[in-house]
Order: structure tokens, then C-alpha cells, then sequence
């Protein structure tokens, strides 16, 4: 039997789901085609899922277990049964919700490719989240492991801290688990264990109950609530998922938390999109699921407005939202800055999922462009090729200072980003009466259920590289249908539906649709083709769309990219990056007017088409500008940072006073540089980079967010030997944004055979803001020098530039 045959057939024995009802409740009218119905065999998401399943979930598995995640179940199954004086291992409260999304990509892999091995492993953590759960079915190991000093931001009592302590949002993340894990084995052990909590969270949370006046402070369990009602078609879950969405902003309900969690006024009078970008997805994909499942459509007005605020003001090229580091969410209208720009892993794939839910309720193309946009772009940037390395933030620019990493403290990402390639074929088609939708181009096939039959589609395609698609017809037998094919915005003119961005010079060539190899016309409705027609095995559909090289231009209000031109290909974004590029890009000035050239090259970064033409570099020799007319490579941006630390940018200087000419190497610049343990932005800190002010953060630094009061240090290792008697530091200070000031103070100490000596400094070590800080010295001859640097008590620190002489 095949998976979504085996697991349809799950769902009607455990649940007795209603069939033959007269009445039918609400629903999108726009139905998916569920994951286990397609299958992607050979090509680019292909190869992004065999490298999920043979890589990725292990990886995340042994992640888990080995920074304690899993150990925090085993601690609170203990003192459930009597061990006292347990210590919770992680930093963070809500580290429970990384194994449960864990699990969750687990069973996506699973329904993708049987592997007993893994089902068992499965089976032995599910055993421990089971015994972690209280016999009233709280589930939360910060709490359970010691009641009486938990973590401090869990709050001393159950639910008295929800903006932080994120109780709900784990129950959140624990339910769409526990539904992936039912539906990929038909095992009710994890399924048993979320439906315990759920229905202790509805006994608590609602009108009249004691928890009326809290709200979450990270949406979540609103859509894992909505995930339980499409399992048990028991209202109650609904309900209370649209009891938590009708709260927000509700002043008379409870406490508001403000703009960082959408709860600034009620969501049926919000407008535009603010505040933690992960948590707004989440609610408006929330609010989305509500609306289509209750009827209410109010949800949706509301929502029509926010989306259209974020494509017309808040997104970047890339499809990446959140360009405030600081609170990891929306910045102001077109602030969209490229070295600074967050763009998290976990908000980008959130942005995608919101897109497919408006797109099921509106049937607009428009939705899938972003979609994809989103997926091919920036999230693909924060998922390494080889599976168990990871981007948290997506910038559009960087000085070298950013690299994948393995895992994180706050490890949301990996998850996410293992679950959404295992459920990426669960977004290729869709299905509306006798209506087909084709919304992503990726070869492989699927079994589409329609009100006149079911057909198979069998696609072949070389996409993103290429834009010849071919979709062969094998329909059980001879069937109306209409096949609504995507034309993706980009072929027609336009990267964004707004004016956020534009395509310069010619418009876009008309694509080609053929069936059974002749060509036909074709009416477009919201973005998509309409071919209907008496469909017979056999049948054969080709699609050609032109991918020309597009410049794009940004809106003259996005200050960040005034002067600047961005290369687009097809869906793909592309980057300059150092590898290819003489070792820096900051100095290129592209030339527009050159020609240029796209190449497939199989051999580079697991195969991808690179994009030639022609800039000018501009470097410093002996005080002299010289300029050099050079080749220029682009390679798509989700493939940057695969090769070593170094430039990339997005957006190309276009104009002279854009380009920042190389400067001549320094003994700092030359210098190996390291800091203590959680520095961030390494190797920034001796990039050459001249900052603006203290908060500029468009040229590469270092700091320790987000450690507070603590003595840090950082170090130079020369080339060799040198004789040194000064040094300068220009501090890192974000007040109003983040929790980087200037530091306390600081000292300088140089290596001495095994020993550190402090400098006798001539003069006090400055704390200024705003400028270089110099201290002067005895001339010493060494091979490192260190500072070392005391952290204000309730704040951090951080260095955009240090210099030696």
C-alpha cells in the first residue's frame, strides 16, 4: 500500500472520521496534495531531500543528545518519580521544542523513505517525552526537573510568564510532531502524549478559565492546535487556537505584551507586520488556518493588508523577513539593510509557509513566486550543502565574518530547515475541483486525487537551472481537468508584486506551452496558465520559460541599496562572492552596460550556473587609488559561504562613491585573530573597515552578546615577531536597537615566552564612543597581543575595528 494511501486509511480507523456527512465544514478551498503523494526523483530538490535523510536527521539526533536537550526528559521523568535536586542542562526554557521539531522532520523523513532503524530510535525518545509529562499532562522540563528553582525566565509558577517562558509555543511545536509521527507510522504512543496536554491546555486556557488573561508570547500552538482538529475533528482545539488569536491586543483580556509579539491591539485591526518576524508567520499562518477552518473571513481582510506591507516594504530580494537584529523581526518601512540584515532561517521558511496558506484561500500565483522566492533564496542559504551545517541569519553582505555552524545555543533553525526539505513536495501541486495547480517546477512524480478521477503526473525538468519543464499525463482514465500552471513572476516581468524591486531594460519574452508537441494559446488567471482539456494517458505538456540575466533595482526608499544593482537568473538571486572575485568584492564597481554570460559548471559548489561580466576593482598602493578592469563571477546566493570566510555581497556597487577600494594589508589586518568562548563575528574586528559611528554594522564586527558583566578577551597572533608600541580600538555601541555598549574598561597585555604582560601604557585606556581609542606604549617586541575587556553589569560589548602600529 502506498504511505499516503497507508496513512489516509489510519486517520479513518483511529479517529472515524466523518466521510459521508451531508454538510462539510470549512475549509481552504484550495486543497494540497499531501507530501506522501509526490515523490522528487532525480534533480535539485532531490538531492536537498537525500541529503536530509542521510545526513541531516542523524545529525540533528545526535545534536540533541549531545548538548543535554534529551537528557532535560530524562531529568524530569526523575523527579516525577523522586529524585530532588535536578539541574535543568540547556540554556534556554524552550529547548524541549528542538527535539519535538526534530522528531517532527524525523517523521517527514520517514514518509519519504521506510527505515525501521529509525522508527525505533523514535520510539526511545518518545518513551522519555512520555515519561517527562506530569499526570495532569503539563509537559515542560524546566519546570518539572526542579518546580521550586526553575529556569528564571520559565516564571516561578506555571503560565506567569508566557512571553518568554514559551510553555505554549512547545506544546505547539509537540502536536505537529506528534500528527507528523502518527501519520508517518500509525503509532498513537507520542499522538497519546500531545492529546494529554492539549486537553489540559483547553481544561486551563479559555473563556471563564483561570489562564483567560495570558496570551503566548511566542505564537505556535495555534497552528499545532489546528494540526490536532484536522486529526480528531474535535472543535475544541479550534477553538481554543482561535481563543489565543482573538486575545492578542486584547487590553481588557490581559497585560499587553506590545509590538515585539504582535499584541499590540486585536489582529483583526492590524495592518502591518511588526515585532519578532518568527512569531508574526506563525500567527498569521495561524490566523490563516482559522480563518479557513472557521469560516471567518474577517481573519483574512486582516492578513491581506499585513502581506502586502511586508512585499511592498519589509522584504528582502531575497525573500528573507526580519531585518532588525536586535529583535530578530521588522525593522521600519525599507530598512532592509545588506551587512545587518538578520533574515533568520526559522522567519524565512515561516514567511514561505504563511505564502502556501494565503495561497490556498486565494488560488494567486503571487503567493507560490514568494514562496519560492523564499525557498530557493534565503532559506537555502541557511541550509549548508552537506546537510549538518547551518546560516541563523541570512545577511545580504558580509566582510567574511560569517560561517555555518554545526548547531547553536538557540538551536530553532536546524530543525526547521531539516523539516521543511522532508515537506517540501507537499507544496508542489494543489488541487480545486476538476482544477490542477502546478507551483513548483522539480522533476519528479505524483498522484493527484480530482473531483473527476485521479491522475498522475510524471515532470521532468533541469529547474532552477533551466526553464524547460515537461509534465507527462497518466490519468487512471480519460478525465476533464484544467492544469493551472504556474508562471512565476519573474517570467513575466517582475521579481516582487509590488514595486519593492524592479527588473531593468527589455520586458520579459512570452512563455511557450505545448501540448502533445504543438504549441497553444493560453489564457493567464492569478498568475497562472489555464490548459483544460479531455486529458488521456500519454498526454504530454512542455512549458518553456526564457531565463534571461535581469538587473534589479530597489525602491529609491530602500536607502541600503541607493546606487546599487542586484543580478537575478530565472528564481534565482545571485551574489559576488571572494572565491571568485580576486579575494574582495567591496572594491568592484559593476558594469551594467557589459555583457554577460550564463554557464553551468557541475563541477562548482554540487553544481550550479554561474553568471560572468565585467566590474572594475579598486585597490590602495603606496596612497594611490589604482583601478583594474576585472572579470566578474556570480554564483547563486544560496551557495555562498561554502568556501572559507570572505566578501560576498548581493547588491553590487553601481555607482563610484558605492565602491570601498581595498585598502593596503596591516599588521593587524595580517594577524591571526581570536577571541574568548561565544565571541560572535569572527574574523571581523581587523577587516580595515573604517566604521561610521559606534553603531554602524555594515562593515563586519566582534562581540559577546549575549554575555553581560563578564571579563572577555581578544587576541592578535602576528605573522611573526613585530615590535609594537600602539594600539587602537573603535567599540561596537547599538543602544536603541540591542544590548552592546561600550565597555567598562579594558586592558592590553603582550606574550611574553608562555606569559601575557601588560603594556605600560602611557596614558588611560579610552572608552570613548564614537572613535578610535589609542593607547600608547613602551615599544615590545612580540608575536601577540591581547585585551582584555570587562563587560558593563547589565550589558554587553563589542569591537568594530582594532589596529596595531
Amino acid at each position: 500500500m502506498k504511505p499516503f494511501v497507508r496513512c489516509a486509511a489510519l486517520l479513518v480507523i483511529f479517529f472515524g472520521l466523518v466521510a459521508c456527512t451531508k454538510t462539510q465544514s470549512p475549509d481552504y478551498p484550495i486543497k494540497d496534495v499531501p507530501m506522501t503523494a509526490v515523490k522528487f526523483t532525480d534533480g535539485f530538490w532531490a538531492e536537498r531531500q537525500k541529503t536530509d535523510v542521510a545526513v541531516t536527521i542523524r545529525h540533528e539526533m545526535k545534536e540533541s543528545e549531545q548538548t543535554n536537550r534529551l537528557k532535560n526528559f530524562e531529568l524530569a521523568a526523575a523527579a516525577l518519580q523522586g529524585t530532588k535536586g535536578g539541574k535543568f542542562m540547556t540554556v534556554y526554557p524552550f529547548d524541549d521544542s528542538d527535539v519535538y521539531k526534530v522528531v517532527e522532520a524525523a517523521s517527514y523523513v520517514l514518509m519519504l523513505q521506510p527505515d525501521p532503524a529509525l522508527v525505533k530510535d523514535l520510539d526511545v525518545w518518545i518513551a522519555k517525552i512520555a515519561a517527562a509529562q506530569e499526570p495532569d499532562g503539563y509537559l515542560y522540563t524546566a519546570r518539572t526537573i526542579n518546580p521550586a528553582a526553575p529556569p528564571e525566565m520559565s516564571g516561578p509558577e506555571r503560565w506567569v510568564n508566557l512571553y518568554m517562558s514559551h510553555e505554549l509555543y512547545d506544546a505547539g511545536h509537540m502536536y505537529e510532531a506528534a500528527a507528523a509521527h502518527f501519520q508517518a507510522t500509525g503509532q498513537r504512543n507520542f499522538l497519546d502524549v500531545a492529546l494529554k496536554n492539549a486537553d489540559f491546555i483547553v481544561r486551563t486556557f479559555g473563556p471563564g478559565k483561570k489562564q483567560l488573561k495570558r496570551v503566548p508570547g511566542h505564537e505556535e500552538i495555534e497552528i499545532g492546535l489546528v494540526k490536532l482538529y484536522r486529526l480528531t475533528r474535535k472543535k475544541k482545539y479550534l477553538d481554543l487556537a482561535k481563543f489565543f488569536i482573538d486575545q492578542r491586543g486584547n487590553a481588557a483580556g490581559h497585560e499587553l505584551y506590545g509590538e515585539y509579539s504582535q499584541d499590540q491591539k486585536p489582529v483583526l485591526e492590524q495592518d502591518e507586520a511588526v515585532g519578532h518576524a518568527v512569531r508574526a508567520a506563525y500567527l498569521y499562518s495561524g490566523m490563516a488556518d482559522v480563518a479557513a477552518l472557521s469560516g471567518d473571513l474577517r481573519y483574512l481582510a486582516a492578513l491581506d493588508k499585513i502581506w502586502e506591507d511586508v512585499v511592498s516594504k519589509k522584504l528582502y530580494l531575497t525573500g528573507g523577513i526580519g531585518s532588525a537584529g536586535g529583535i530578530e523581526g521588522f525593522g521600519p518601512a525599507y530598512e532592509l539593510g545588506n551587512e545587518t540584515g538578520y533574515a533568520e532561517t526559522c522567519a524565512t521558511i515561516a514567511y514561505a509557509l504563511w505564502n502556501y496558506r494565503m495561497f490556498r484561500h486565494h488560488g494567486d500565483a503571487k503567493y507560490m513566486d514568494l514562496f519560492e522566492r523564499a525557498a530557493l533564496n534565503a532559506f537555502l542559504s541557511g541550509a549548508g550543502m552537506s546537510g549538518d551545517l547551518f546560516f541563523y541569519p541570512n545577511p545580504l553582505a558580509s566582510r567574511g565574518d560569517t560561517q555555518r555552524t554545526p548547531w547553536f545555543t538557540c538551536a530553532c533553525c536546524p530543525p526547521n530547515v531539516a523539516r521543511f526539505i522532508a515537506e517540501m513536495g507537499g507544496f508542489a501541486y494543489a488541487v480545486s475541483g476538476d482544477r490542477v495547480y502546478v507551483n513548483l517546477f522539480a522533476q519528479g512524480m505524483a498522484d493527484i486525487e480530482t473531483k473527476n478521477g485521479k491522475v498522475g503526473l510524471i515532470q521532468t525538468t533541469r529547474y532552477p537551472w533551466s526553464g524547460d519543464d515537461k509534465i507527462d499525463f497518466a490519468p487512471k482514465k480519460a478525465a476533464v481537468l484544467t492544469l493551472m500552471i504556474r508562471i512565476p513572476g519573474w517570467a513575466q516581468g517582475r521579481p516582487l508584486p509590488s514595486d519593492l524591486y524592479v527588473y531593468e531594460g527589455e520586458a520579459a519574452e512570452q512563455p511557450v506551452i505545448k501540448v502533445n508537441g504543438e504549441a497553444v494559446s493560453y489564457q493567464i488567471e492569478k498568475g497562472y496558465a489555464l490548459i483544460g482539456r479531455n486529458w488521456n494517458k500519454g498526454d504530454v505538456v512542455e512549458i518553456s520559460l526564457s531565463m534571461p540575466i535581469r538587473l534589479v533595482r530597489a525602491n529609491s526608499n530602500v536607502a541600503a541599496d541607493a546606487g546599487r544593482i542586484a543580478v537575478e537568473r530565472g528564481p534565482l538571486v545571485y551574489a559576488a562572492e571572494f572565491a571568485d572575485n580576486g579575494g574582495t568584492v567591496s572594491n568592484l564597481l559593476f558594469n551594467p552596460a557589459a555583457p554577460m554570460a550564463a554557464e553551468y559548471k557541475a563541477d562548482l559548489l554540487n553544481g550550479v550556473t554561474v553568471v560572468t561580466g565585467e566590474a572594475t576593482a579598486y585597490r590602495m598602493k603606496s596612497g594611490r587609488e589604482i583601478a583594474e578592469k576585472k572579470n566578474l563571477t556570480l554564483i547563486p546566493y544560496y551557495a555562498w559561504a561554502h568556501r572559507g570566510p570572505g566578501d560576498m555581497a548581493v547588491w553590487l556597487a553601481a555607482e563610484k562613491a558605492k565602491v570601498r577600494a581595498t585598502p593596503e594589508p596591516t599588521l593587524a589586518s595580517m594577524s591571526r585573530i581570536s577571541a574568548s568562548e561565544g565571541a560572535r563575528g569572527l574574523p571581523g574586528g581587523n577587516n580595515l573597515f573604517e566604521p561610521a559611528t559606534s553603531a554602524d554594522e555594515s562593515g563586519g564586527f566582534v562581540h559577546w552578546w549575549p554575555k553581560k558583566g563578564t571579563v572577555e578577551w581578544i587576541r592578535f597572533d602576528f605573522p611573526k615577531p613585530s615590535i609594537i608600541s600602539e594600539t587602537s580600538v573603535y567599540w561596537f555601541d547599538d543602544t536603541g536597537t540591542g544590548e552592546c555598549r561600550i565597555p567598562v574598561s579594558w586592558k592590553a597585555f603582550y606574550q611574553s615566552g608562555d606569559q601575557w604582560v601588560e603594556v605600560k601604557a602611557a596614558g588611560a585606556y579610552g572608552v570613548g564612543k564614537d572613535t578610535y581609542n589609542t593607547v600608547r606604549f613602551a615599544p615590545v617586541k612580540t608575536a601577540a597581543l591581547k585585551l582584555e575587556i570587562q563587560l558593563p553589569e547589565n550589558f554587553s560589548s563589542g569591537i568594530q575595528e582594532w589596529k596595531v602600529k
